[in-house]
This record gives C-alpha cells, sequence and structure tokens, in this order.
C-alpha cells in the first residue's frame, strides 16, 4: 500500500519543501543514495527528498533509449518507446504511464531546467522492480518488462466507473487529497467483512439505509472530472489516505450525526470529516 501525508494545500507545501531542501548550505548535503540497475551503477543524478530518491526525467529516460519531449505551456514532460507513454507534469503529485496512474508523494518538479520524478515511478513506468538496501543504502532496480502493463487492461473498467462517479458526486470540488479520501472510504469497505464485496456493490449498499447521497438524487450517474478519474484510479493503484476510514460526512450539511456519536474520527479533508 502506498500512504501519504494529509494536507489541503499539497502544491504549496511542495514548493516550501523544494525551496528549503533544493538550496543546501556547506556541510549541510544530506546522504544521496546510490542507484544500481540491473547491476550496473547509476552515474546520473538523485536527490533525495524527505525520504523519496528523484532522478532527471530525461536524463534517466534517455540513457534507456527513450525519446523525450517537452510542453513548456503545459510544463509537462512525455517519456516515449515502442513499450511505453508516459507523461510527468511539474507540481502534480502522480505521472501517468501507459494509462497507468502512479502516486508521487512528493511532487514532481522542475530544478536547474530539469524535470525530476521519483526514482521508483520512473522505474515503474520502465517495467523495473526497485528493492530498497538499507544497509548499503542503495536502490536496486531490476527489468521485469519493457514497460509498465496497460491501463486498459490492468483496471477493471467497472471499478474505474463506479469509483470515479462516487469521487465526483461526493468530492468532486474538492482537493486531489480530498477525492482520494473518498475513494480510500470505498475501497476500504469493499475489503471490509461489513459490507459488500465489490465497488458497486458499496456505492449501492441499502443495507442500513442508503450509504452515500448521490445515489438517492441521482448525482452519481453524472460524468466525472478528470480529477476524480484519476484520484479513482490513484486509488486502484493501492494509494490511500488510511486503511481505517470507513465513513464520513459534511458537518455543514449533514442530517444525521450517527457516525459522530458511534465512530472513531481519523481526520478532516476538505469539507468532510472521515472515521474508522
Amino acid at each position: 500500500m502506498k500512504y501519504f501525508f494529509n494536507s489541503a494545500v499539497m502544491k504549496t507545501v511542495c514548493a516550501v519543501l523544494l525551496s528549503s531542501l533544493l538550496t543546501v548550505g556547506v556541510g549541510a548535503a544530506p546522504r544521496v543514495p546510490r542507484v544500481v540497475t540491473d547491476g550496473t551503477e547509476y552515474r546520473g543524478a538523485v536527490r533525495l527528498i524527505d525520504g523519496t530518491a528523484y532522478v532527471k526525467l530525461r536524463e534517466f529516460s534517455e540513457r534507456l533509449g527513450a525519446a523525450v519531449t517537452w510542453d513548456a505551456a503545459g510544463s509537462t514532460a512525455r517519456v516515449r518507446t515502442d513499450s511505453l507513454d508516459m507523461t510527468a507534469r511539474a507540481g502534480e503529485h502522480y505521472a501517468v504511464a501507459n494509462g497507468r496512474y502512479l502516486w508521487c508523494r512528493e511532487c514532481i518538479f522542475i530544478d536547474g531546467g530539469s524535470t525530476f520524478v521519483p526514482l521508483r515511478v520512473i522505474g515503474k513506468a520502465f517495467g523495473y522492480e526497485t528493492r530498497w538496501d538499507a544497509d548499503t543504502f542503495t536502490a536496486r532496480l531490476t527489468r521485469r518488462t519493457s514497460g509498465i502493463a496497460d491501463g486498459g487492461r490492468f483496471y477493471d473498467q467497472s471499478e474505474v466507473y463506479w469509483l470515479s462517479r462516487i469521487i465526483n458526486a461526493e468530492a468532486g470540488g474538492e482537493p486531489l487529497l480530498g477525492k482520494l479520501a473518498v475513494g480510500s472510504v470505498v475501497l476500504n469497505r469493499v475489503k471490509s467483512p461489513d459490507f459488500p464485496d465489490s465497488v458497486c456493490g458499496v456505492v449501492f449498499d441499502r443495507a442500513h439505509g442508503v450509504q452515500f447521497t448521490p445515489t438517492a438524487n441521482g448525482t452519481v450517474y453524472n460524468v466525472p472530472n478528470d480529477e476524480s478519474v484519476a484520484a479513482a484510479k490513484l486509488c486502484l493503484e493501492g494509494t490511500t489516505v488510511s486503511e481505517k476510514v470507513l465513513f464520513f460526512l459534511n458537518a455543514d450539511i449533514s442530517e444525521s450525526f450517527w457516525i459522530v456519536g458511534n465512530r472513531e474520527y481519523v481526520m478532516s479533508v476538505g469539507n468532510h470529516d472521515f472515521y474508522a
């Protein structure tokens, strides 16, 4: 599972983090991990930011024979091989590779004219398995395939359909983190023996009354926005705010406060409070 810290202003935090970590004084440079790909030392630039190793997207990709293009207007790099089509946009917390949405706990960023992406993310896109060797402070990448499996085959389209729609109906106006939190509730319920075992089943569950208001007022059928679809796919990749959250409500508009009195409070994201 992938976890990340709660923040309603992820891009602002990212900018502050970079300004503090990328400008390092003499004698304060953090330890930089070794990177070994298929037994060969990687000689490219590596940055360590809050425990995440970053590499230059172009440098890493071109060493593997990929073509890299840059869209200045969208601050987006595109990487292409016969087996991979990947985009990475500065400021975002995910990259898209062959239609797969890959979470970046710390955001993709530009420094010195280069786009930096998490090593594990770009490695996964190229078909590498990454293992961390704490004893030698080394990331070891082993090539398993020529590129990540296509999203069209990886995702269950029914799960994407209903998860993106309930996320959009409940949190379409919330930041990405709020959308991911709603998605986490749905998927945690799928895993729980106390709820139906499918996304569709959870969304339309009425065993103890309507569970999600959008299924009663019809907004669950609205076409989701792009970020709601992205959030759904990120959740289906394993990204979660918490494995505990099973309930949520907006206290300003809720008509029932049973959750507040009967469930354990976990966090608040945007306009929603989340409970276990």
